[in-house]
């Protein structure tokens, strides 16, 4: 099926179309004639505020992945798991079955003002059927019908409001029936906005999902939020309270024009809101399936519609089992527990992928955790104020799914003491990790550095800190050239000494004494054991050496950690100077080269440093050079783009070179004022090793702060998350510098040209 549905299309016209449905028609004007304006007004004001908060929760995870089908299943399995994903999957998937029989229900109900004497059991099951018939074509034909439906809904509100208004019977102080108290309506009312699932629900079809969702379902929330308060007030106006409670067909009575200009609407919003139900389910279950949670032949690809039939008759056969519930009241109510159950899930993987600290969490709508955990937390509180026994048995039917579905294994006891509670997390985290696949979105700087002496080097490993910046962990490692059978290295005095330092300065770092027979074998043989179980040191970070032989080393070490996969950090920190007021304007400069495929790390570890609290007015500045203005205005666009994609704040700047001047500098001068730059390294063929640290002295030169960085980790030229996004641009990017070595350049990989 071509994925060719845009915001409007796709998101908006169903989300709306589903907000404004059988809850606002047959059950508003009941709602204000049993609780009065202001409380029902503030059933309105509570149901979208949860709504809101979990569209931006969506919006957050969407715009920080790619969202596949499945929608809500898509978004919580990918960040919780699939075990998790699946035990919310199956409630979702009910809820939007249900949801084609309540509206069903709806519809049937509305049915009476033509056929008072209607079996309104018998209808929903026709209604039911009729809706999947014309669901089954796909969501492209079913979804362009809802066009002139949302203008019919469109002509009712209007010739609501100016009845009302003409008219003007009721009053805005009327009084509670009594005979119904504020949660049961809550409960009956909320299915009016999960109206945000039939949008997230064909994600699969969206053409780009990551902007469709979040632009489309939170002015699709907005807009349902303005027409229930609106409308609210004009059925508190339009008819008396006995009125209003007594006959669910209470809008043909005010209107102007009455059924004439209701019933089109009426009928065009539910029966369209049945339809995105009957689509977003087998979407779901096709997702599930995909990921092996449900049979096999529900999650076949034919590439049309053929593939969501096994789904949708699935879920036709719930959806006419549904019926003898008896009534739309009661499938509200469950439809309600089903979508906060969801909708809790959704705020609480918001804000827990804010509250995890990976790197790769860089969303493009960014929320406060506060806010998503404020979300989840009022789902929850919700559900048990609707009905503590139901929300219980949700809660616990869910956790029973998530078991079942898990193959967790029994874990030994933990001991009595706080140190065996503790280690006994620890061993029960590190076995389930050593078993998840690394990949380049769950990549965390783990830096191993290296140090003469704890003072001597405390620049340096302040600076480790900040890379972490709390998500990995920095080993401190104090090397001792020496024979331990011959000598006595004091390591635990050592160790102590260095704790205490540590320590002082509030820094959470790990530190190690380690005695080695030399330093080459000894750095390679320190980082490969360094680690355990999915925590190995993926970082070596070493600092400016003041000999030269001793740098012609550390270039040989790097050739080394290359092969073992660890990347190569060699820092030159002259200045312990921070992002502090007085330093206006404080700069980042990562300077892009191109070739090496440094530029990902030495970015990722640019915008860390800028996650801290000493670095957060730091601005990074992605710099790069040109042979030409042609040149420049291509590279600077390539850089611009990539930012955006990689959703990294930085700004691009592409200096051209004067044929008279070196590549060194051109860079002293550009980044004179800079607070830390950021090179690439190239890996020296051997035996040249000392012509490459002649060129390293070089393009270091003055520079207070200056890491040279060799990428060799899991994520090399992964960066944006989705390279194919990119790929046109790194093709052209490519040929350029490409065209530029052949006019004797060698592109734009500084490390290379430093010595002209």
């Amino acid at each position: 099926m071509t994925k060719k549905l845009g915001t409007f299309l796709g998101v908006y016209t169903p989300t709306v179309l589903t907000v404004l449905g059988v809850i606002m028609y047959l059950r508003l004007g009941w709602l204000v004639g049993h609780l009065g304006l202001e409380r029902i007004l503030l059933v309105v004001l509570l149901a979208n505020g949860i709504t809101l908060l979990t569209a931006l929760s969506f919006s957050a995870v969407a715009t920080n992945s790619r969202v596949g089908v499945g929608g809500a299943y898509y978004i919580i399995s990918r960040s919780l798991g699939i075990e998790i994903g699946g035990a919310i999957g199956v409630p979702l998937f009910l809820s939007q079955t249900f949801s084609v029989t309540l509206y069903a229900y709806g519809l049937a109900e509305s049915l009476r003002i033509v056929w008072p004497a209607i079996p309104i059991q018998g209808a929903t099951f026709l209604i039911i059927v009729a809706v999947a018939l014309v669901s089954v074509p796909g969501a492209r034909i079913a979804l362009r019908s809802q066009m002139p439906l949302m203008i019919l809904v469109g002509i009712s509100l209007v010739a609501l409001a100016i009845g009302a208004l003409r008219v003007q019977v009721g009053s805005v102080a009327s009084p509670p029936s009594g005979e119904l108290t504020f949660w049961q309506g809550f409960a009956i009312f909320f299915p009016a906005v999960t109206g945000i699932m039939a949008g997230l629900g064909l994600s699969g079809d969206l053409e780009r999902p990551g902007r469709a969702i979040p632009l489309g379902a939170i002015l699709a929330v907005l807009t349902g939020f303005a027409v229930y308060l609106a409308m609210t007030v004009v059925l508190s106006l339009g008819a008396t309270p006995s009125d209003l409670r007594g006959d669910s067909l209470v809008w043909t009575r005010i209107a102007i024009l009455g059924p004439w200009l209701i019933i089109p609407g009426l009928w065009s919003a539910i029966f369209s809101s049945a339809v995105g139900s009957m689509l977003g389910a087998p979407r779901t279950l096709q997702a599930l399936s995909r990921d092996g949670l449900a049979p096999s032949f529900f999650g076949k690809v034919t590439g049309d519609w053929r593939e969501i039939v096994p789904g949708m008759a699935l879920a036709l056969l719930i959806a006419l089992a549904a019926v003898l519930l008896g009534n739309l009241n009661a499938v509200a109510v469950l439809v309600s527990m089903f979508f906060l159950t969801v909708y809790g899930t959704a705020n609480f993987v918001a804000a827990f992928e804010a509250l995890s600290g990976d790197p790769s969490w860089r969303p493009k709508i960014r929320v406060p955790w506060l806010v998503n955990l404020a979300g989840g937390l009022a789902c929850v509180a919700v559900m048990f104020l609707i009905n503590p026994l139901v929300g219980l048995i949700a809660i616990v039917a869910e956790l029973i799914l998530w078991l079942l579905l898990s193959r967790k294994e029994r874990t030994a006891t933990w001991g009595d003491a706080r140190r065996g509670l503790y280690e006994g997390l620890v061993r029960w985290a590190l076995v389930r990790l050593s078993r998840r696949r690394r990949s380049a979105r769950n990549w965390r700087p783990h830096i191993l550095t290296f140090a003469d002496g704890p003072v001597h080097d405390f620049r340096l490993v302040r600076f480790a800190n900040w890379f972490c910046r709390g998500r990995g962990v920095v080993t401190v490692s104090q090397l001792v050239v020496s024979d331990l059978l011959t000598s006595d290295p004091d390591i635990e005095g050592r160790v102590g000494e260095m704790v205490q330092m540590f320590e002082s300065e509030n820094l959470v770092v790990f530190p190690e004494v380690d005695v080695v027979p030399g330093l080459i074998d000894g750095i390679v043989d320190v980082a490969q054991a360094n680690g355990m179980a999915g925590i190995e040191s993926n970082t070596i970070l070493l600092g400016w050496p003041k000999r030269q032989d001793r740098l012609i080393e550390f270039l040989q070490v790097m050739r080394r950690l290359q092969k073992i996969n660890k990347s190569f950090v060699l820092g030159k920190v002259d200045s312990g100077r921070f992002c502090t007021p007085e330093h206006t304007p404080c700069e980042i400069h990562v300077w892009w080269g191109g070739l090496q495929q440094n530029s990902d790390l030495m970015i990722l570890l640019a915008w860390l440093l800028t996650r801290n609290s000493s670095w957060r007015r730091a601005k990074i500045k992605v710099m790069s050079l040109a042979t030409t203005e042609m040149m420049r205005d291509q590279t600077e666009a390539y850089l611009r783009d990539l930012i955006s994609s990689i959703r990294i704040e930085a700004e691009p700047e592409v200096v051209v070179k004067p044929g008279d001047a070196s590549v060194a500098e051109l860079i002293q001068r550009q980044s004179a004022h800079a607070a830390v730059v950021f090179l690439g390294l190239a890996t020296p063929k051997a035996g040249e090793e000392e012509v490459y640290a002649e060129r390293l002295k070089k393009l270091a030169g003055n520079l207070p702060v200056v890491f040279f960085v060799k990428n060799a980790s899991l994520f090399v030229g992964e960066l944006v998350g989705e390279p194919e996004d990119l790929s046109e641009h790194r093709t052209e990017n490519r040929r350029s510098r490409n065209h530029e070595a052949h006019e004797g350049h060698e592109g734009t990989d500084h490390s290379k040209r430093c010595a002209e």
